[in-house]
């Protein structure tokens, strides 16, 4: 009988799935932002994880050696998705540095009025660990940085000479939205944020045009 004549056999439903350990780590921190959004990542226990994971202990545990290295990995991960598309959103806006840098209040205005917003996850996740070192903190403090890189390349652009002081008040601007809105809703101070932001980037560009040197 040649391999073509073989006959088709099902393939054993109770054989395990294979995944690949891309695979299994998305299952994992998918699984953890759901918990943590809900409650806090302190709240979840590692045992509860594994258990809404569907996967075994040992393969949890292979890929994260503990829940200090999970809740790190998680906002390092909501980190790269939120860099990400504020990159794509600067590279759709290029030539327009002042709706690019505006943007990026419209980004946290549409988060602010989502269903469900419960503040920014950095400062939160963050906030629950003392220890400066603590994979969490560090996750926190370096998507803090290149938030404030980003802000400050486009602020230079629209307010030569006044950059850094630009950049540094709508990072403020972006943080007061989400502390505010996370506290007090989405129609309280945070709904100001756009507006306030749009004041500042006028101010500055004016105040840089009048240090410009005459010709």
């Amino acid at each position: 009988m040649t391999a073509a004549a073989l006959p088709l056999v099902d393939a054993d439903p109770s054989a395990p799935v294979r995944r690949s350990r891309a695979e299994r780590e998305a299952i994992v921190l998918d699984t953890a932002e759901r918990l943590f959004a809900g409650r806090s990542s302190r709240s979840v226990g590692m045992d509860e994880l594994v258990r809404e994971t569907g996967l075994g202990k040992m393969t949890v545990y292979r890929l994260f050696k503990s829940k200090d290295d999970l809740v790190g990995a998680y906002l390092a991960r909501k980190a790269a998705t939120v860099l990400a598309g504020i990159d794509a959103e600067l590279v759709r806006l290029q030539g327009d540095p002042r709706a690019a840098l505006l943007s990026v209040v419209d980004a946290v205005e549409r988060d602010v009025t989502r269903t469900g917003f419960r503040g920014c996850p950095f400062t939160n996740v963050s906030s629950e660990y003392d220890d400066p070192q603590h994979p969490a903190r560090s996750a926190a403090a370096d998507y803090k940085f290149e938030l404030h890189a980003r802000l400050e390349r486009l602020a230079e652009q629209v307010a030569p000479g006044a950059g850094e002081d630009l950049a540094a008040q709508v990072h403020l601007i972006v943080d007061g939205m989400y502390l505010s809105g996370g506290l007090l809703g989405p129609d309280g101070p945070a709904a100001h944020g756009r507006e306030l932001a749009e004041r500042l980037v006028d101010l500055a560009v004016a105040d840089s045009a009048l240090a410009v040197p005459s010709a």
